[in-house]
């Protein structure tokens, strides 16, 4: 199950890169990057960068929020619950991919703000499914802290490298699917952001058939 972190900080990574690329120079995930753009935008008196930003961070918060409610009281793991939320999540970046390629990949000042704030809301729900998951430390949109634990780690005592192995999974990860992401806004544009709707979704129907196995198993080991 802790390997669908992985998959998941992959779509984050194809998602930051869509986002920050064709919807204004704002991340989906990044809300430290979009603070300082916000910052920047409010010294030069940009107005259009202003809305962006507030609506990348209003809409990451927002996602955070809505996950936090809907699992809250809910011990680590994958529950119904948290299948809900990251499916909730997938639909929001479904709908993002549906808007751009409705759009052409050439959507309007108003729709682009629908689309990065729909992606920035799926982001912070990303972000409480993973803290769901119960692994302590670990991140799928934010990995600024992974990358500063692995090298700790690795400078305090080299042979926990091992140890730290998930966080480099999903660093690399997050590197890959922003390759990938590039990679298809330059061949295939109009269908980017798909990638990250796919991949929550590929992690969505995984996630759901392990717990049902597992479940499965516990029961019969019950009746044993």
């Amino acid at each position: 199950m802790v390997r669908l972190l992985v998959a998941l900080a992959a779509a984050s990574g194809c998602l930051d890169v869509f986002c920050l690329t064709r919807l204004g120079g704002y991340f989906a995930s990044v809300i430290t990057g979009n603070l300082v753009q916000f910052g920047h935008a409010i010294a030069t008196a940009q107005a259009k960068v202003l809305a962006g930003g507030a609506i990348a961070v209003g809409g990451y918060a927002l996602g955070v929020a809505v996950g936090t409610l809907a699992l809250r009281r809910v011990v680590a793991g994958w529950h119904r619950r948290t299948g809900v939320v990251a499916a909730a999540e997938a639909v929001l970046l479904a709908g993002v991919a549906v808007g751009w390629f409705s759009a052409g990949g050439r959507p309007g000042y108003a729709d682009g703000l629908a689309l990065l704030g729909c992606a920035s809301m799926a982001s912070g729900m990303q972000s409480i499914v993973t803290i769901g998951f119960g692994v302590r430390g670990a991140s799928t949109t934010y990995l600024t802290g992974s990358l500063t634990d692995v090298v700790r780690g690795v400078v305090l005592d080299p042979h926990r490298l091992a140890g730290g192995g998930g966080g480099v999974a999903r660093l690399l990860a997050l590197l890959g699917g922003a390759v990938l992401g590039a990679l298809t806004l330059r061949v295939a544009p109009l269908w980017a952001p798909a990638l990250a709707a796919a991949l929550v979704a590929g992690v969505v129907v995984v996630a759901a058939g392990l717990a049902r196995r597992t479940a499965r198993i516990t029961d019969r080991r019950g009746n044993e």
